[in-house]
Formats: structure tokens, sequence, C-alpha cells
């Protein structure tokens, strides 16, 4: 690998690290500490409206393609997203939960808009300064970032609120989050784009554009589905082991440490393999991995539920959603318009978030009236129909194009 390469996968690693341990934080540890607190359910309910400027972010994704016509002035809206996102939260540190939470939650959703924005700068960042050759392994980075970060944010920041409280715990968010600003700062393209289009043409509308392509039917069912066979498993597991008799430390280890290291591990491999064979020729594997994990939940069920047969099946569940994770990265990347990278882009994503939704929310009502196994069985039903509907969703000449025309 060319040290100009390995540059570029440090660069992007380091990025989606500092969008993703705050959103880690601010979702997982927050409701954990906001209940330590005493706080109501609804209270810590509210909390997830966080989460929705990365819903609604791509309304405002045509603004920063329409403003940014290379690298650099996309870098620009990374850099002043990320400072302004770490100032609101080293400010939200110096309020009370007890007092100001009304104003803490507000200043999150500020926070998170920023976030959000970084986001869009930061896919259309990615896919401007990676070669074709290149993206599977860049899209790697983005999901070893987001499990890292994760990981670090559900787990390693709880104890730093232990031992040094709230106003050092969200400084050191904040610092953190300037600190990873530090090699896209330092990056330096050889080759700096240039976007031959003129931004002129990029309209505020353009994420209802994006759904006008010919053949963007099948894409875009392709990617509502692609997830379904294994986000309601990836629901339900927690409540599951709860019911299997483990405790909240347990399943902190097995699922948050354990599962999310495999997931890790697993997006190399993933990035090499898409590498090696392509979009077109890789696609199958990863719909048969998740109907092989989910018949493997779905005969767990028969089993005595040994700690060992448990490992595995998480070992397998958060490897099979890694590796899909970096295929849906890189098969979007392949399907972006010249000048409208971050919204194009955003848009693919923002649907698989809607469809994993659905089916999180439909996944609780489904266990607890046909329970886990009957959850099971119907995840192994979607992942089959999903791999018989391939042949007519997922057109190969749509995705050897080098990139989409408008």
């Amino acid at each position: 690998m060319q040290q100009q390469e390995f540059k570029k996968y440090y660069t992007l690693l380091s990025l989606y690290l500092a969008q993703s341990i705050p959103m880690s934080f601010f979702s997982t540890v927050i409701p954990v500490i906001m209940r330590m607190e005493s706080y109501s359910l609804e209270s810590i309910g509210y909390i997830q409206l966080i989460k929705l400027p990365w819903i609604l972010k791509m309304l405002w994704a045509p603004l920063v393609d329409r403003t940014s016509k290379n690298t650099r002035q996309y870098r620009r809206w990374i850099i002043s997203s990320e400072i302004f996102y770490a100032v609101i939260i080293m400010s939200i540190g110096y309020l009370n939960l007890q007092t100001d939470f009304t104003t803490i939650i507000i200043l999150m959703v500020i926070a998170f808009t920023a976030s959000a924005t970084q986001d869009i700068a930061t896919d259309a960042f990615a896919i401007l300064i990676l070669k074709k050759k290149e993206r599977s392994l860049g899209n790697s980075m983005q999901s070893a970032g987001n499990f890292i970060g994760t990981m670090m944010g559900s787990g390693v920041l709880l104890i730093v609120y232990h031992y040094w409280g709230w106003l050092w715990l969200l400084r050191c968010l904040g610092l953190f989050v300037l600190f990873a600003l530090i090699p896209v700062s330092l990056y330096n393209s050889r080759n700096r784009k240039e976007l031959d289009r003129s931004k002129k043409n990029v309209s505020p509308l353009e994420f209802i554009y994006f759904f006008r392509q010919k053949k963007i039917g099948g894409h875009v069912l392709l990617l509502f589905l692609f997830y379904t066979g294994i986000i309601g498993i990836l629901t339900m597991v927690k409540p599951y082991f709860v019911d299997l008799g483990y405790d909240i430390k347990e399943i902190g280890f097995i699922s948050g440490i354990f599962g999310t290291a495999c997931g890790v591990a697993m997006t190399i491999p993933a990035g090499m393999f898409i590498r090696k064979r392509g979009i077109v020729k890789s696609i199958w594997l990863f719909p048969i991995v998740n109907v092989l994990v989910a018949s493997y939940f779905f005969g767990l069920t028969y089993t005595n539920h040994a700690t060992y047969l448990v490992y595995i099946g998480v070992a397998l569940l958060w490897g099979a959603y890694a590796m899909s994770s970096v295929f849906v990265y890189t098969m979007s990347m392949q399907i972006v318009r010249k000048g409208r990278e971050g919204t194009d882009f955003t848009i693919q994503i923002v649907l698989t978030h809607l469809s994993s939704l659905i089916i999180a929310i439909m996944s609780g009502k489904i266990a607890d009236s046909i329970t886990y196994r009957g959850l099971f069985g119907i995840e192994i039903g979607i992942g089959i129909l999903i791999l018989v509907a391939l042949p007519f969703i997922f057109k190969k000449s749509f995705y050897e194009r080098d990139e989409v025309e408008d």
C-alpha cells in the first residue's frame, strides 16, 4: 500500500471516529447517566431527538455540494463544522442535567446538526479523494470508525464519567473531536480534484431529482432491503440475552465490546474482498452471510444456549453487519452524480437508516407476539426473499458505470 493511499485511509478513519464517538456517547451513555440521576423514562426518551438531524440532513446536503467545487472547499466545511461541534459539546459540560435539561437537549440537536453537516462533507470528500479501487478499503475505514466509536462512546467514556465527572468528560469529548481534525487539516491531495460541472446547477431540491434517474428504482429497493435480514436480530439480541439470564455487565461485554470488536475486525477483510472482486461479483456474498447468521440464531433457540454458542452468534452477527455496511457504503459511492456527491451519498444512507428504524420497531412487536424463535425465522425468510429478488433489482450495467449521469 502506497504512503498516499494509507494517508487517505488514516484521514478518513479519524473523521468518522470524530463523529461516531460523541454520537454513541449521547445516545447510549447519557440515558444511563440520566437513569442514575432518577430521571423518568419519558425524559430519557426525549434524548432520541438528537438523532433527527441525521435523518433530515439530506435537506441541506445540496447546500454543501453547491458551495464546494473541490476537496479543499469540502475540507473547509468539515473543519468549520467540527470546530463548532466541539465548542457546543464542551459548553454542555458547564450545564447541569437536573436544572438545564431542556437547554442541553437543544444544544445536543444543534451539535448534531453540525455533525451531520460534517458527515455530508466527509462523504463527498472521501468520494473525491479515493480512486475507484480504493473505495472499498476507504469504506472499511468508515465502518471501522463507526464500530470503534460505538465501543469507546458507550464504554470507555462511561468510565471517564465515573472517575472525572460531567465537566471533564465533555471537555475530553470536545478535545478529542478537535484532535481528530489534525489529519484532515494537514491533508494535501497531490491532485486536488476540481468538479467539472457548475455548482449553480445544484438545486435545493436535488434530493428529489436523485429519485428521477433511470433505473434507480431497483437500487433504492436494494438499499431499503439490504439490512432487513439481520437488523431485527441486532435490535432484539440484548433483550434476548436478558431473557436468557445474562446480567447487564455480561451483556455489555458480550455485545458492546466483544461483538463490536468482531465488527471492526471484519471491515478490512470485507473491503479487500470487494476491492478484489468488484461490486457486481461480490453482491451475493453478503446477503448469503446474513441468511446464515439468521439461521444460526434460529438454531440457537433449540439449544441450551451454552456460553460459547452465544459468543459465536454475536461474532457472526456483528461481523455480518460490518461486512454489509462496507458493501452498502461502497455501492452507494458508485451511484453518485458529479457535483452532487454529498447529496446523493447522504440520500442513500438515510434510506438504510429509515428501513432499519422500521424493522427495529416491528421486531419488538414480532418477538413479543411469536417469540424470538419466530422473529429469527422471519429474518431467515426475509434474507431468502432478498436473494431471490437480487437478479431482478440488481442491474449489472447500472453499477459498472464510472459515475451516474444526471
